[in-house]
């Protein structure tokens, strides 16, 4: 009996033996990164800063299938403050993820640009706790001219259909948002600024545009005092945007309205007349 519990407790420390030479010698399983962005491209644009090219990555994601003679509408995307830094990859959290899924990449098939600004950097020069709104600066930030840039490239480079080039952002990227569409309201078929303000006296440049804004009001990051003026600045201008405020909803009222199926629904919709 002794010789048979020695043998068994041989053979099981064999075993154990073996397999933890196997781990070693097997390669460990490690997300590919092709999987873990979706799709998703990296792309680099260069823009001039204090007289310095300085570069900078962005991300696209193209529709599944390009169909020959077609073209497509694009999604520019600015982000929050969470997703700052230089690995080019937290930006793709919540929209970029969202439209990279299989059933809304075969509903909605598309351009994604999702450019990420760098730390302690923002798209606007806000203080985005602010209550009150200062005035739009003379020229854009760094970031901001790279996310334009990016843009730029893509439309120049891939077959985008210019009539049905969409813009919304969140928190942060909702200042860069609104920002953006006063600088370039020509270039925009619909915005969708989410939790974020803006310069009110900029209103009569979008006014036209289709908006339609979000915000929570239990936000206690961006006061909801920043969306509910700038929308009564775009109704006072003569423009007509749609505004959701989200009862008890805190700072991430991206989340409900990302995935309302109603707002990319309407968002796809919009397209400039006469382009």
């Amino acid at each position: 009996m002794r010789h048979e519990q020695t043998v068994l407790r041989g053979r099981t420390l064999m075993c154990m033996l073996l397999t933890a030479a196997a781990m070693v010698a097997a390669p460990r399983p490690v997300p590919a990164v092709e999987e873990k962005l979706m799709g998703y491209e990296d792309r680099t644009v260069e823009v001039v800063t204090d007289g310095q090219p300085l570069p900078f990555h962005y991300r696209l994601l193209r529709p599944a299938t390009l169909e020959p003679g077609k073209r497509y509408p694009l999604v520019l995307f600015l982000h929050g403050a969470g997703e700052r830094g230089s690995d080019n990859t937290s930006q793709l959290k919540y929209l970029p993820t969202w439209l990279a899924e299989p059933p809304l990449r075969q509903q909605f098939p598309c351009f994604v640009v999702a450019p990420q600004c760098r730390a302690e950097h923002r798209w606007a020069p806000f203080d985005w706790s602010d209550k009150t709104s200062s005035p739009l600066a003379a020229e854009p930030t760094a970031d901001l001219a790279a996310a334009i840039a990016a843009l730029d490239a893509v439309c120049r480079e891939e077959p985008v259909d210019g009539s049905r080039i969409y813009l919304t952002g969140l928190s942060m990227g909702g200042y860069g948002s609104w920002e953006l569409a006063a600088r370039q309201p020509e270039r925009f078929a619909a915005v969708v600024p989410i939790c974020g303000g803006a310069d009110e006296a900029q209103a009569a440049k979008i006014a036209h545009l289709p908006i339609w804004c979000f915000h929570g009001d239990a936000d206690r990051v961006v006061p909801v005092e920043r969306s509910r003026s700038m929308v009564a600045a775009l109704k006072a201008a003569g423009g007509s945007p749609k505004y959701s405020e989200l009862p008890g909803v805190g700072h991430d009222s991206w989340t409900p309205a990302y995935r309302d199926g109603s707002l990319l629904e309407w968002l796809f919709a919009q397209r400039q007349s006469g382009r």
